[in-house]
């Protein structure tokens, strides 16, 4: 695993993009198919809005799963991820063939359905971010590391439910749904490439409990230690709290 530090979420989502979009150039140039598993999220937003504007990439060759998805959202509400992938990514890009959660069907007939799709071939590349409460896709603490399914129905805590609150896709609380489908921590890990982009101040203290901490399912996204290879974009807000020694120990770079 390595770390990147960049000044702000612009830079840091910028430089996400030009190494996301290199693998993929890459991937595209060896397989007739890529198999890519895409993250939301408010603090995606610029990481994609950057990484769909870049030359060169042959997306109607992609083949996109979804990470995560409230059960019984329609894909009309603001905060459906089904939507947000179509708007920020599948459409913006000609892509093809997308494996999208339906938040409103059974999830267990959703789960089944697309996770055989997903475990029909290997995943090249995986987006992903950490949440505040050290989520990783809709994992919350303390996260199931056993399962090998590919994809779960999981309870959401507060703290998840809280943070979809406060970045604005619902007026309340109350809303904010109490359970998703989320792809599987061990799925996400069999992705032979992650690129994590997690920007922001109030991401500081789960970074620092995903990367200093023990790996542990209390912080779920610990578990990205154990990916040979990861690459975890920070800007200064969000490595605010880790120490010298754990950047050095990550190979993290600075820039600007």
């Amino acid at each position: 695993m390595q770390i990147k530090v960049f000044p702000d979420k612009n830079s840091l989502s910028r430089a996400a993009a030009r190494h996301a979009a290199d693998s993929l150039r890459s991937l595209l140039r060896e397989k007739s198919v890529v198999r890519l598993v895409a993250a939301t999220g408010a603090s995606q937003f610029e990481f994609l809005d950057a990484l769909t504007s870049l030359p060169d990439i042959d997306w109607p060759r992609l083949e996109v799963f979804h990470l995560d998805e409230y059960v019984g959202l329609p894909i009309t509400h603001p905060a459906s991820f089904r939507k947000y992938l179509l708007e920020r990514l599948i459409h913006k890009t000609g892509i093809k063939k997308f494996h999208g959660l339906n938040g409103v069907l059974d999830p267990q007939t959703v789960i089944q359905q697309v996770g055989c799709e997903l475990l029909a071939s290997s995943v090249d590349l995986a987006f992903v971010g950490i949440g505040e409460n050290g989520h990783l896709a809709f994992n919350d603490p303390p996260a199931d590391f056993a399962t090998d399914e590919p994809y779960l129905v999981v309870e959401l805590d507060e703290a998840c439910r809280r943070q979809q609150l406060n970045e604005g896709w619902f007026a309340s609380l109350d809303e904010v749904p109490r359970k998703a489908i989320s792809m599987s921590v061990r799925q996400i890990l069999r992705a032979k490439e992650i690129i994590a982009v997690v920007p922001d101040a109030r991401k500081a203290p789960a970074v620092r409990a995903c990367l200093e901490g023990e790996i542990h399912p209390a912080a779920p996204a610990s578990i990205l230690r154990k990916h040979p290879n990861t690459s975890i974009y920070l800007d200064k807000a969000s490595s605010a709290f880790l120490d010298h020694q754990t950047l050095a120990r990550f190979g993290a770079t600075q820039a600007g």
